[in-house]
């Protein structure tokens, strides 16, 4: 079993920062694939950035790349996403996810999941 915490959401204004962070538990947590996801409003969730257990891995999708860092800190067992050059169309729940491998991050009924933090930005 391992529980996620996320926190660091919030309103900002287009072009600021936020940086998210979610708590893990579990004596497994460092060889564990961590994501963070995010689902506005009437869409689908969608994945905005992965690592891998040792963060030598990650992904962004194309339209936070550039602008988001996804890291770790295996020592604290925090997973961090920091936020750069905020849109309002980032403007979602973001929530942090964590699975065995990668390909069991992307299925949503395997994977771990914590409870969402929400992000807004205004124009």
């Amino acid at each position: 079993q391992v529980q996620l915490v996320e926190s660091g959401g919030g309103l900002v204004q287009a072009g600021g920062s936020l940086r998210l962070s979610c708590a893990a538990s579990g004596r497994t947590f460092r060889t564990y694939a961590m994501g963070w996801f995010r689902q506005a409003p009437g869409k689908e969730r969608i994945v905005v950035a992965r690592i891998s257990w040792s963060g030598g891995a990650t992904y962004y999708a194309d339209s936070v790349k550039g602008r988001f860092t996804i890291s770790r800190d295996n020592a604290k067992n925090t997973v961090y996403l920091q936020m750069n050059s905020l849109k309002p169309e980032d403007t979602a729940v973001y929530y942090c996810a964590a699975a065995v491998n990668i390909a069991t991050l992307m299925d949503v009924g395997k994977a771990y999941w914590g409870q969402g933090t929400q992000v807004t930005v205004s124009s």
